[in-house]
């Protein structure tokens, strides 16, 4: 019996913020496709989702950490860490049921929270040496995790330049899937939160 598939990204900032509700919105569409779920843990009771997220398929809000959640299956987690020193594997279907993204903590200055799991003995899982958007380490683990597809063996595309207009560009500083036309994989209206908001830093859209 294949056990369903989990992947939570912990959001404990108050606000959602246009780049990271696109990210969100498209997690739980491809999470659903894939007979996945898709959840937000740690959220603050004050959190506001928009109206996009709050009734869409396959998106699972909670204010409890991942911690209590897990206490009693914390070896069936599986925490996604640049500094762990195993890459993630397809035979990582038959350790994990439970993919965890820490992201960062909406403080000021922020803290990482991937860190602070690690710290309390989550079992961590290299995605590679290049940052990931928390849309694209999702899609690359469920590639991996039930696609049974090898990292390596993914096709990439790293800090990809978007046009703004015929005089100006901007160069992203992640890794995304390439698509079948050999451009990023972005959420739908990415490409377009980016050339609006291109006079902002990265963190005004998040």
């Amino acid at each position: 019996m294949v056990t369903q598939k989990t992947y939570v990204v912990e959001h404990l900032d108050p606000e959602c913020g246009p780049w990271s509700t696109l990210e969100y919105v498209t997690i739980a569409r491809e999470s659903a496709e894939a007979g996945a779920q898709f959840c937000l843990s740690s959220a603050p009771h004050r959190l506001d989702l928009p109206a996009s997220l709050r009734d869409i398929k396959g998106l699972h809000v909670t204010h409890q950490g991942v911690e209590d959640i897990y206490r009693d299956r914390k070896d069936r987690v599986c925490l996604l860490d640049p500094a762990a020193k195993d890459e993630l594997n397809p035979t990582d279907a038959d350790v994990f049921d439970v993919f965890l993204f820490g992201g960062i903590l909406g403080d000021d200055p922020p803290r990482d929270r991937t860190s602070e799991l690690r710290k309390k003995g989550f079992m961590g899982r290299r995605l590679g040496p290049i940052q990931m958007t928390t849309d694209t380490a999702v899609r690359v683990t469920r590639m991996v995790i039930q696609g049974k597809t090898p990292l390596n063996q993914i096709p990439y595309v790293d800090h990809p330049e978007i046009r703004i207009d015929e005089h100006e560009s901007t160069q992203m500083p992640f890794r995304y899937v390439k698509d079948t036309q050999g451009k990023p994989l972005m959420p739908e209206g990415m490409v377009d939160l980016i050339k609006e908001d291109s006079d902002k830093g990265f963190e005004d859209l998040i």
